[in-house]
């Protein structure tokens, strides 16, 4: 059955206008976004199947063009559109990081480093610098490859703190693996990020571990820092 045919408060788009978009599935809100079906299929029945196939709505976003476009009924237009919805959606969180304090919207950090870095086929290390009243100078992606507990990296995390005058850090990297775990590795590195940059009096407020397909993990809410 056409979603034409469905009564008219069970089709997405009017559930949506008269109860807003929190009320909808991850299905209905992908149907939304796909329009149309295929054969056969309602674009909720197709919206499903894609669910299904890729596992989970995270992983169905960030999936490589040749992936996505194997999909019958998808194609590389389709991933554009995706694409450009995602991209928005990092835009507008990272306005709302520009607007204040982090401290006052922690979920927006942790949204908008979510989106930024769970999709990554590789680790990248990332670091958002803080002024006095815990407002973002600068997002810099430092460094990328497997993370090892090494010296360069306090080093010039501490250099560009300086260099931006930041009075605070948030450290995120991620976990390509999916696993949300901190490695011994990563934590021998917070230990040495927190003290190199305590002797210049800035403080480490987090270290975020944003796995593919999973919820980030917060060192600062697991009291390891």
């Amino acid at each position: 059955m056409a979603i034409t045919d469905w009564p008219a408060d069970e089709r997405p788009r009017e559930k949506l206008l008269a109860h807003g978009p929190q009320t909808l599935s991850n299905a209905e809100l992908l149907a939304l976004f796909l329009r149309v079906g295929t054969r056969g299929q309602s674009a909720v029945d197709l919206a499903r199947s894609l669910l299904e196939r890729f596992g989970a709505l995270n992983r169905l976003c960030n999936a490589s063009a040749a992936e996505f476009a194997a999909v019958p009924g998808m194609g590389l237009a389709k991933y554009a559109q995706l694409q450009a919805v995602m991209e928005l959606a990092r835009r507008a969180l990272a306005e709302r990081l520009d607007e204040g304090n982090l401290f006052d919207s922690p979920a927006a950090a942790r949204d908008w480093l979510q989106l930024r870095l769970a999709h990554l086929p590789h680790e990248v290390f990332c670091v958002l610098l803080l002024d006095a009243r815990h407002r973002l100078i600068e997002a810099a992606d430092l460094f990328r490859g497997t993370l090892t507990q090494t010296s360069v990296y306090p080093r010039e995390v501490v250099k560009l703190a300086l260099a931006r005058n930041a009075a605070a850090v948030i450290l995120a990297h991620n976990h390509p693996s999916g696993a949300p775990e901190p490695s011994q590795a990563d934590k021998l590195l917070t230990h040495d990020m927190r003290a190199a940059l305590a002797l210049i009096d800035i403080k480490v407020l987090d270290h975020l571990i944003i796995p593919a397909g999973g919820e980030p993990f917060s060192f600062a809410e697991h009291g390891l820092l």
